[in-house]
């Protein structure tokens, strides 16, 4: 039988810390004689009252986790704490209903960036800055999952990282500490960085943290009805900068800090990543000038740039309605955030990584088949490609499909619309943000949606930021006969 104290020990002292991150928001309201300061000051006591309850109850002994607690830890993690981050939702403004606050806080810890608020210009500050936080640690959280503990439970291939993420021989903890120091570190500075360019182009200073914690997040989450189109121009192209650079694998970002630029030049991945966003940019431009007859301008280049960033990585900003672009960019748009960014960022849906393995696969068959007695090992960045790699990648792009499909049909069968059923299994699954069709809201809310919709997306959203695979093993029998 699995222990799962050390699990329920390791959740309930991050509950400890997001409640100390809860007072944040309070301090914000009450400074500005705001009486929703209260609802997080209340939600927050109890979250920290709660956490240390359980810390104590559960003490830990300082063994490592194995791989059966880690899969419990990252799966109860998005559970746990998404809970409690709708509190303050719900206590204060905007007074959300249950539905409401747990899709809301969901959205946040995911980075995916679909909001069920029907109107963000009023609301207070706090709420604001506590979706923003939401998404930056959330942003955090998966960048650690990602080096520490998903190479170590074979996850959609991230084996193939297990040396770049600190190989901890089979245990998961021995070097976590260190790992999540590191990569907070590198995170906080970048976050710092885009929030300091935000306000010399001018932001103000509370817009320029929040949305500097949402785009750093690639969460998207933002504080206006009309997103980005409420700021100038120059400020979607440092949203672009950032972006990208929160969708490179941190740990290359790491490797460069430290004095070795080389891996982040030959990184595979990256180039691909950079490669798929310039072509995507130039087909739209190509087709607005050619076959819409819409002269080129930097105006123009410069939204395509954005959106394109915004959407591959999963950031969700908007500063225009891509739907006017035509059919094609449309289209593009939707198959580039079904790709991805880089593996061991922020970024969510399938990655690039995943694809450059399937491509190799897919060439080392037909090699195969050409030359049946011919031996060619399949290699990715220089290292050869286990078998193991190979058929986690194929089991993560079936469960993927599959997966999407059943989320379209279960969205259509409550009634929405089959374009909004379509778009919004996409933003779910994939952790994307931006939602198309007639019940969607000026601003891209659902808050039109039927309540049955938004528990189908908060499923939606859960399984996709945490890989599928993740939380279908603890789901297995066997997983819990072990």
């Amino acid at each position: 039988m699995i222990d799962i104290r050390p699990v329920v020990h390791a959740i309930s002292k991050l509950c400890v810390a997001m409640g100390v991150l809860m007072l944040a928001p309070a301090a914000i309201d009450w400074a500005n004689a705001d009486p929703n300061w209260r609802a997080f000051a209340m939600a927050g006591g109890a979250t920290i009252v709660l956490g240390l309850l359980v810390a104590v109850a559960t003490p830990g002994d300082g063994t490592p986790l194995v791989v059966e607690q880690a899969f419990l830890l990252t799966t109860g993690l998005w559970v746990v704490l998404p809970l409690l981050g709708a509190m303050p939702f719900m206590l204060g403004a905007p007074a959300a209903g249950w539905t409401d606050a747990m899709f809301e806080s969901m959205s946040g810890m995911t980075t995916t960036g679909t909001t069920a608020f029907p109107r963000l210009d009023h609301l207070p500050l706090g709420t604001h800055l506590w979706r923003g936080i939401l998404q930056w640690s959330g942003g955090l959280g998966i960048v650690v999952v990602a080096m520490v503990f998903l190479p170590v439970m074979r996850v959609g291939g991230m084996q193939f990282f297990r040396s770049e993420g600190f190989d901890t021989m089979g245990k998961v903890m021995p070097r976590a500490g260190q790992i999540a120091a590191e990569m907070t570190q590198l995170y906080l500075g970048i976050t710092l960085a885009c929030a300091a360019t935000y306000t010399a182009l001018g932001m103000g200073g509370f817009d320029a943290v929040m949305h500097a914690l949402t785009t750093c997040s690639t969460g998207g989450f933002g504080r206006y009805d009309a997103s980005f189109a409420v700021f100038p121009g120059s400020i979607e192209l440092a949203a672009s900068f950032f972006t990208i650079l929160a969708s490179i694998p941190f740990v290359r970002m790491l490797q460069l800090v430290h004095g070795d630029p080389a891996p982040l030049w030959r990184d595979s991945q990256i180039r691909a990543y950079l490669g798929i966003i310039a072509a995507t940019c130039l087909v739209i431009l190509v087709y607005e000038a050619l076959w819409r007859s819409v002269l080129p301008s930097a105006d123009l280049a410069r939204e395509v740039v954005f959106h394109v960033v915004t959407i591959t990585s999963g950031t969700g900003f908007a500063s225009t309605d891509v739907t006017q672009w035509g059919y094609l960019p449309f289209v593009l748009l939707f198959f580039i955030g079904l790709i991805g960014g880089c593996t061991g960022s922020t970024v969510c849906s399938i990655k690039v990584f995943r694809y450059q393995v399937l491509f190799e696969a897919l060439r080392g068959q037909l090699t195969q088949m050409q030359s049946p007695h011919r031996v060619r090992p399949l290699r990715l960045q220089g290292r050869r490609l286990d078998p193991e790699v190979v058929n986690s990648v194929m089991a993560f792009f079936t469960m993927f499909v599959l997966s999407f499909g059943a989320l379209i049909v279960a969205l259509a069968l409550t009634g929405l619309h089959p374009r909004t059923a379509l778009t919004a299994a996409w933003t779910a699954i994939a952790n994307i943000g931006p939602i198309w069709g007639p019940e969607v809201t000026a601003n891209g809310s659902v808050a039109d949606f039927p309540p049955s919709a938004k528990w189908l997306m908060i499923a939606g959203m859960y399984l996709g930021r945490l890989e599928l695979i993740t939380v279908f093993v603890v789901l297995m029998p066997r997983f819990w006969r072990q």
